[in-house]
């Protein structure tokens, strides 16, 4: 179904920030087959925390993105640990030395890749939930006639401030560890990994997800059981550089913040030609439905079907909650069918 990843390099790629980075790494993944057209590419950026192999579960021919069909991409972005981040480029530093990733820097790389690698113009369909669905976002807005679907599921245009608090309290938990130097870590930061994940887990479901206690029917023997192997486990597999700095992406987020839109927010959203499916999920602590609605409303093609689930923002990656993998599956289905 899928080669080996590739790796795509940008020479003198400049970010947002003002660096440059002499020799930038946007790695990737394939599924499928590129048409002889290359009418059926589907593009599926990374989420927080997530490379890759994290996020090819629903790429099967009876998942969400069916790779018989289509040809899909998966771009590793900037930060990940995988594409050029702090863990493995000696220019990528932190905030703290005015030094971070946008997506805007992101969907700049993924443009190049799939024009210079692909020969692809045109996209049959950008997918993404939470941080990918804010990438989705700025496709459609950046090459709006290039962009015939979006599929946007439980994420926003912009940052919200409820969604600022929430990566601060994030951020803050890592940086709050006796190895945090004022500019990174100089060894593990165990204690704040810890009540990072916890911090994360809490907002990440809902209170009836907690209430039910639906973590004993996914296999843990006790909510704390369901913190450590389940959430604190994940994290520690990632370089905190690499939480740190994927933060400081997600913090910026905004759509109109380029040259293009000049901070025109409205008039960012408006400028999105594509069918857009809007799927915030009933729950969600820190994309909230309304927040979603409000911004489905912006977006002239726009169709606004929130996920109803108690799983919270969890519901829009629903590898362990085949109800809401339906749900979406067919959501998907029928965008694709328009």
């Amino acid at each position: 179904m899928s080669c080996s990843p590739g790796c795509y390099g940008l020479e003198n790629f400049a970010l947002q920030c003002g660096a440059i980075l002499p020799e930038a790494q946007l790695v990737y993944q394939t599924y499928g087959e590129l048409a002889g057209d290359r009418s059926n590419v589907i593009l599926y950026p990374t989420s927080y925390g997530a490379q890759h192999t994290d996020i090819d579960w629903l790429i099967r021919p009876d998942g969400i993105l069916d790779p018989t069909c289509w040809f899909i991409i998966i771009p590793n972005m900037f930060g990940n640990g995988l594409s050029s981040s702090p863990s493995n480029c000696s220019t990528c530093k932190l905030a703290e030395q005015g030094f971070y990733f946008t997506h805007l820097d992101n969907v700049r790389a993924q443009e190049q890749l799939l024009r210079q690698v692909f020969g692809v113009e045109r996209l049959a369909l950008v997918y993404g939930w939470s941080m990918g669905a804010q990438q989705a976002y700025h496709w459609g807005a950046l090459y709006p006639e290039r962009v015939d679907r979006i599929g946007a599921l439980c994420g926003t245009a912009r940052t919200t401030d409820h969604n600022r608090i929430f990566l601060e309290s994030l951020r803050a938990a890592l940086t709050a560890d006796p190895t945090w130097t004022g500019v990174g870590f100089d060894g593990v930061p165990e204690r704040g990994t810890s009540a990072f994940a916890r911090i994360y887990a809490s907002w990440a479901a809902s209170q009836a997800f907690y209430r039910e206690k639906l973590y004993d029917k996914l296999g843990y023997s006790s909510l704390e059981d369901y913190l450590l192997r389940g959430w604190e486990a994940n994290y520690r597999k990632r370089d905190p550089h690499n939480l740190i700095a994927m933060i400081d992406t997600w913090l910026r987020c905004d759509v109109s913040d380029n040259p293009t839109y000049q901070g025109d927010y409205q008039k960012a959203l408006a400028s999105i030609q594509a069918k857009t499916l809007v799927m915030p999920a009933t729950t969600d602590l820190y994309f909230t439905p309304e927040d979603c609605q409000a911004e489905a409303i912006l977006i002239p093609n726009a169709q606004y079907r929130p996920i109803p689930s108690i799983w919270g923002h969890r519901a829009g990656n629903p590898y362990q909650n085949p109800a809401d993998e339906a749900f979406i599956r067919s959501a998907v289905g029928e965008l694709l069918d328009r």
